[in-house]
């Protein structure tokens, strides 16, 4: 899930003491453990719904069976009433962008482009996870859209281990997305993950000057997110105040992991090909 930069963490548990550079925590064995867990809880549900969905369904089944499949794991859906929002998953669909919330009335289509994103909750530590997924047979455009969408997360990653920078993730991702022709997302970021949902620091795709360039550290958790659109950067929300739409109508893609900072390079912990 992405953070707008007004929204507020959730409150911090204070069952030990802080350990923080700028904010920013560094986890501990132990704690990876748990969020190894609370990841693969989230990997498992997006593996089992990028094999479920089918035309006819509704965003509303899947957020059904999201929840039904956290909970059954032993942990409880990070996103449902986290600042109100009503759903287990957000569920975007072609032009939406973000924060798609699911319904009975949105019914998914052969060609569509369907994003989905979600967080699981066990014994204090959250996991953090997105997915596009091509609804049948999408455009070639499509197609490719979603590919490098993909393809832009996976070379952020590649820059993750102890000694690098934030924004050596962001320029791979940068770099990759505009090569392919397609606009990277401004209005949202990735972030750090672990105790709260939403933790320090923000994870940009794109290079800036917005935020300190901060060096990354052995055990830092950080969820990556590239979200690319294939027309516009600029986005708007709707009424509803939470989903995010292209301002051109063109489509939009996402990809995100949780990712544990190592020494030597990382770890994804949402791997859905390890399930």
């Amino acid at each position: 899930m992405n953070i707008l930069s007004n929204l507020l963490s959730q409150p911090r548990s204070e069952s030990r003491p802080k350990r923080q550079r700028r904010g920013i925590e560094i986890k501990s064995a132990r704690e990876i453990e748990i969020m190894r867990q609370s990841a693969k809880i989230v990997a498992t549900v997006l593996k089992e719904i990028s094999e479920l969905v089918k035309p006819g369904m509704t965003t509303a089944d899947l957020d059904a069976y999201a929840e039904k499949r956290i909970r059954e794991m032993g942990a409880t859906p990070s996103f449902k009433g986290y600042h109100g929002f009503p759903g287990s998953i957000c569920s975007s669909i072609n032009n939406e962008v973000v924060h798609g919330i699911p319904s009975s009335k949105k019914v998914i289509c052969s060609g569509d482009v369907l994003k989905v994103d979600t967080g699981a909750f066990y014994q204090g530590f959250h996991g953090d996870s997105c997915i596009t997924i091509a609804v049948e047979e999408v455009k070639p455009e499509d197609a490719k859209l979603i590919r490098v969408a993909e393809e832009s997360l996976y070379k952020g990653i590649e820059q993750v281990k102890a000694g690098n920078y934030l924004m050596d993730i962001a320029g791979a991702i940068e770099d990759h997305v505009k090569a392919n022709g397609f606009s990277v997302v401004e209005d949202f970021t990735g972030h750090g993950v672990g105790r709260n949902l939403h933790e320090e620091p923000s994870v940009f795709n794109f290079r800036t000057r917005e935020m300190p360039n901060v060096k990354l550290r052995k055990g830092m958790t950080l969820a990556i997110e590239p979200i690319l659109n294939a027309g516009s950067k600029f986005c708007k929300t709707l009424s509803d105040r939470w989903t995010a739409v292209t301002v051109d109508n063109s489509y939009s893609a996402q990809f995100e992991h949780t990712v544990l900072v190592t020494e030597t390079g990382y770890e994804i912990l949402t791997d859905r090909t390890k399930i």
